[in-house]
């Protein structure tokens, strides 16, 4: 059975297990802590960047989250999560690079930085930059790929959860606002959302890194 690395207050984590989920493959959830977990021996023989997530399929190690969607997919087909018309799938690739390269690093920003220091306001004004990219990607379907569920989706919608905890207001975008409610009526959605008391442990988590980094390069 395939054995599943993560923590669920990860994005990149939710990632997979939603992909999981969604297309029902059975899996055996191996819960890592983050608090040292992590860097335990045995999990770094399995991934010596200590991240999660990380599947082990068949004996196959596969880490990130992008790679591990694009595996899944291609081992386990049915329901299909990307669109084979061309047009559609680069939406899908663009959206999920996007969100990975663009929005995500600037919602770390949010919880890292002070509400009146210069790169919060600057992370804000990418963030809308973004949200407005995804809106014109999103067009007037009901998902990036279309009709249904694609990877852009699960990427895209797993990462912008974080926004509406965070003071960034969806409704701003009614489309994308629309979108993300429907993704939020899925089983697999309802079963794998943050509740404010893991949000706030997952800031605790990454402020202490943060700070942890700070400090080994004023050692430097």
């Amino acid at each position: 059975m395939l054995k599943f690395y993560y923590n669920p207050r990860s994005p990149m984590a939710r990632r997979v297990w939603r992909t999981l989920l969604e297309k029902e493959i059975q899996f055996e959830p191996i819960l890592l802590s983050l608090d040292g977990d992590q860097l335990q021996t045995e999990f770094l023989t399995i991934n010596p960047f200590h991240h999660v997530p990380v599947i082990v399929d068949d004996g196959l190690r596969v880490i990130e989250s992008l790679a591990i969607l694009d595996y899944l997919e291609t081992k386990y087909p049915s329901p299909a999560l990307l669109p084979r018309e061309a047009q559609r799938l680069a939406t899908v690739r663009m959206v999920q690079m996007v969100t990975s390269n663009e929005l995500l690093p600037k919602v770390i920003s949010l919880i890292y930085e002070s509400e009146e220091s210069p790169k919060f306001l600057q992370a804000k004004e990418h963030i809308d930059k973004v949200l407005e990219f995804l809106t014109e990607c999103l067009g007037n379907s009901s998902y990036f790929g279309g009709e249904q569920l694609t990877l852009a989706d699960i990427v895209a919608g797993t990462d912008m959860s974080f926004l509406p905890k965070l003071g960034v207001k969806l409704s701003h975008y009614p489309k994308l606002n629309d979108w993300f409610e429907r993704l939020m009526q899925r089983e697999a959605w309802q079963k794998t959302e943050l509740s404010t008391e893991d949000f706030e442990k997952f800031k605790r988590v990454l402020v202490k890194l943060r700070r942890r980094e700070m400090n080994r390069g004023n050692k430097a």
